[in-house]
């Protein structure tokens, strides 16, 4: 039985759908790193698991027990799991020893002296007894965090749920709490940690979650998340790539919206004009021989195409997906007129031009 079971979980804010039928099984022990972009829904999916936020739809078991039931007993299920903020959240009116025992000793009834005495042996292991008696205001923080994490262990939980942990910190004072976590992990702790700490998730995690689009869009162990990813947006992220889309589902699709929104891509980055206007010939002529090769009578068409900008080394990538046959058009007669724009595609990519026929899919690729 896994430790942590999420099935088809769903939640919304109004119309904004952000997790959408999200499944997923973490084992005892595992270290789980999460990773996207702002806004796709990793702290809410944290959240989530401890109802935090209360999802529309779906199931969350944690160590058997449903959380998400009607009259689950939700404060218990809690227990088994400890939540690391990017806030520190310490009551500030407590020094760290009493911030240390409230939980243990008003939730689970711990006598005061052996809670005292479980709190200094994670003091210990993190090098704050000294900070016992301290008020949270007169540390740093790192110090804050860390006396954060071991309140959350405190209550022994099952996993521990770390929601970017370091964020709210001074470059400086990062290290310290990333090194606790890395000692955790040593000791075989379950943990989820939403991080955009990228060198830190390779070193740490077992397994990698890129979330995108409402959801687990491409997992892996951290080396094939980091140093070869499948798709799309994981690459764009990885790679710190910039990210243009766009659908066309019909013949007479609309050109001038398309055009509208290439360039306003490449005015948003800093593309030359120049390039702005290659891009867009490129894109248009592409489409239209995919229509006119793959799609003869003008129906059930779906066209993919993308353009990734790479901030790194200055490079423009056009992805089209596309056709139901396989089709090549830069196997095309150069001296056709009726296809003069593939020439011109062919002499602006200078031979940097992919194609293969994979799954019942035309996928072309230029480097511009």
């Amino acid at each position: 039985m896994s430790l942590i079971e999420v099935k088809n979980l769903c939640k919304s804010f109004g119309r904004l759908n952000v997790l959408h039928d999200v499944n997923l099984n973490v084992e005892e022990g595992e270290r789980i790193a999460i990773i996207g972009g702002s806004g796709c829904g990793k702290s809410v999916f944290l959240r989530s698991l401890e109802l935090l936020e209360k999802p529309e739809k779906g199931q969350v078991f944690i160590d058997g027990d449903e959380i998400t039931a009607r009259g689950a007993d939700v404060n218990r299920i809690r227990r088994k799991m400890g939540m690391v903020y990017q806030k520190f959240y310490l009551f500030s009116h407590m020094n760290v020893m009493d911030n240390l025992c409230l939980a243990p000793v008003k939730l689970s009834g711990v006598p005061r002296e052996k809670a005292e005495a479980h709190a200094m042996e994670w003091l210990s292991k993190v090098g704050l007894t000294s900070k016992a008696h301290s008020m949270p205001d007169k540390l740093s923080g790192g110090q804050q965090q860390r006396i954060a994490i071991c309140r959350s262990l405190m209550m022994n939980p099952k996993v521990l749920l770390f929601d970017e942990p370091t964020s709210a910190l001074d470059p400086t004072m990062v290290g310290e709490v990333l090194a606790m976590i890395r000692m955790l992990a040593k000791h075989d702790m379950t943990m989820l940690i939403v991080t955009h700490e990228m060198n830190f998730a390779r070193e740490v995690a077992d397994r990698i979650l890129f979330f995108a689009d409402g959801g687990i869009y491409e997992e892996g162990t951290p080396s094939e998340i980091f140093d070869a990813p499948k798709r799309e947006k994981t690459i764009a992220f990885i790679r710190k790539l910039k990210y243009f889309s766009y659908e066309v589902k019909q013949k007479n699709f609309d050109l001038l919206e398309m055009q509208g929104r290439i360039h306003d891509f490449a005015e948003k980055y800093g593309l030359s004009s120049g390039l702005a206007y290659r891009l867009e010939l490129c894109c248009e002529e592409l489409i239209y021989e995919m229509i006119s090769g793959c799609y003869p009578d003008g129906r059930n068409i779906d066209i993919d195409l993308s353009i990734s900008y790479s901030e790194a080394d200055g490079s423009t990538v056009i992805n089209i997906k596309g056709g139901n046959k396989e089709f090549n058009p830069f196997t095309l007669p150069e001296d056709d007129e009726v296809h003069l724009g593939i020439t011109m595609l062919k002499r602006i990519a200078e031979g940097r031009i992919t194609h293969e026929f994979t799954d019942g899919t035309n996928r072309i690729e230029i480097i511009l």
